[in-house]
């Protein structure tokens, strides 16, 4: 049974009011369900919907806006960011987005993820049929610090240098098996078809591929291997390897995209390079280690996922 609180609503089990927040200036301290909406549907909108030449709302100008648009008592700051701590409400933050644009994007993207759940063309993928994701990662900068890196210490962080030296760039192409998550790649001095088609060679003339029944090649729309072109060119040379094209605009779903999230967190982001070969080394040796502790990727997104983000789209 609820009881009564000091503004004479009733309280929770607990015995506190929903209303009741920290103390206003005029000392009343309360704030109706009303206004508590309407500061979180302010925090739910982009500030130049109301007229404000900001791009995004800090908690100190939410509450500014809010104080100017609501009568009643100011509210604390912390009363506004409890609110908005329990609707997981952050307009200071933000995340990059791109919208599906392929108008088959929903056809296209079901065999790559049907693909991941060990099916193609509704029957089951057999022991002997292999699935490989593959992609460039172009321009890595060759940058060597004006001072090496400097180790920790206790009470202090490694130190990198801000400034560098740019050496070029390099290109790392990489095929990652989705089975066994183990990748093969190779580092050039530039992206391409015969590049591409280089690393190609080199996965498909390895066990197991070589005398695979069928070996899947999932890859984007990238010039390196075009719809139009790649599936008859990869066919001709290896009968075997079969080219599955992802939508455009949807590298998320390639899962190599995850092998160089890691190697670029890993290896490139605190990197000090003083040559375009020290670098190359690097990413191989890299590749090598990370191959001795490799499994698969937990991949759980499936059609039926993607069709509910679509339609929420």
């Amino acid at each position: 049974m609820s009881k009564p609180c000091a503004s004479g609503e009733s309280a929770g089990p607990k015995g506190v009011s929903a209303w009741r927040t920290s103390p206003g200036q005029d000392g009343r301290g309360v704030f109706p369900p009303e206004d508590r909406a309407q500061a979180l549907s302010f925090a739910c909108e982009l500030p130049s919907r109301y007229g404000l030449p900001i791009s995004h709302f800090t908690l100190t100008d939410l509450l500014a806006y809010i104080h100017q648009q609501l009568d009643g008592p100011r509210m604390a700051l912390t009363t506004l960011w409890r609110w908005l701590k329990e609707h997981a409400l952050r307009p200071w933050q933000s995340r990059m987005w791109l919208f599906p644009r392929d108008p088959d994007f929903l056809a296209k993207a079901t065999p790559v993820l049907d693909l991941y759940q060990g099916m193609w063309l509704g029957e089951p993928l057999g022991s002997d049929d292999f699935v490989i994701c593959a992609d460039e990662k172009p321009g890595i900068q060759v940058i060597e610090r004006c001072h090496p890196p400097m180790p920790p210490r206790p009470g202090r962080c490694m130190r990198l240098e801000h400034e560098y030296i740019r050496h070029g760039t390099v290109a790392y192409l990489a095929a990652l098996d989705v089975q066994s998550g183990r990748v093969i790649g190779r580092v050039e001095p530039k992206t391409g078809i015969q590049p591409f088609g280089r690393l190609v060679h080199d996965v498909m003339r390895r066990r197991p591929y070589r005398k695979a029944r069928r070996v899947f090649w999932i890859v984007d729309n990238g010039s390196s291997h075009q719809p139009a072109t790649f599936p008859e060119r990869l066919r001709r040379r290896y009968p075997n390897a079969i080219a599955v094209h992802l939508p455009k605009h949807a590298s998320w779903l390639n899962q190599v995209e995850l092998y160089f999230s890691i190697l670029q967190r890993k290896v490139l982001a605190r990197g000090h390079f003083t040559s375009p070969n020290a670098l190359a080394g690097v990413i191989l040796d890299f590749q090598q280690y990370y191959n001795r502790i490799a499994k698969p990727f937990d991949w759980r997104f499936t059609v039926r996922d993607l069709k509910e983000r679509l339609a929420a789209l």
